[in-house]
């Protein structure tokens, strides 16, 4: 059962990683919506994007990270994985958001934007690190906190549905 759990698992970190290739292809500049306000108000101020595009990646961010959490997920565990009670369905959505939330903050967060310049936007040098040390603390407690949270609602809402 942990096998298909952490294969679920990669296939929500290949969403994530393929969003965010398909965002940063053109540029990192025109998709500062992961950054932070006073880069993306710096980037506003060199012309590589404006207010209203920072609000529509706002948008698209959320309806992509979140609705294969919402959705993905709990047809993963209850439809594919078998799970029916609210304790299967917590313990395996948690485990596979868990794989997920990891993956994004050690390769996406830690690797990627800390330690390559795939995400570097010229002329926003002096805001590195682009995730400060306040933002990581945050991130790593929305992963172990928030997920939980999330994992709970869907435990409570699929173990009535099904």
């Amino acid at each position: 059962m942990f096998a298909l759990i952490f294969m679920e698992g990669i296939v929500l970190c290949f969403i994530l990683l393929l969003f965010c290739v398909i965002g940063i292809a053109n540029g990192p500049e025109k998709f500062t919506v992961f950054y932070e306000k006073d880069v993306q108000e710096k980037s506003i101020e060199l012309g590589y994007t404006t207010r209203k595009a920072i609000k529509q990646q706002t948008i698209l961010s959320t309806i992509v990270c979140f609705l294969p959490c919402f959705t993905l997920v709990p047809m993963m565990v209850c439809y594919i994985n078998g799970a029916k009670t609210f304790g299967d369905i917590f313990i395996q959505s948690l485990l596979i958001l868990y794989i997920l939330g990891f993956f994004d903050r050690l390769f996406i967060d830690w690797y990627w934007v800390g330690h390559t310049k795939a995400w570097l936007i010229p002329g926003t040098e002096q805001f590195l690190p682009y995730i400060p040390l306040k933002m990581k603390i945050g991130k790593w407690v929305f992963t172990i906190a928030g997920f939980a949270v999330i994992a709970f609602i869907l435990a409570a809402v699929m173990s009535r549905i099904i």
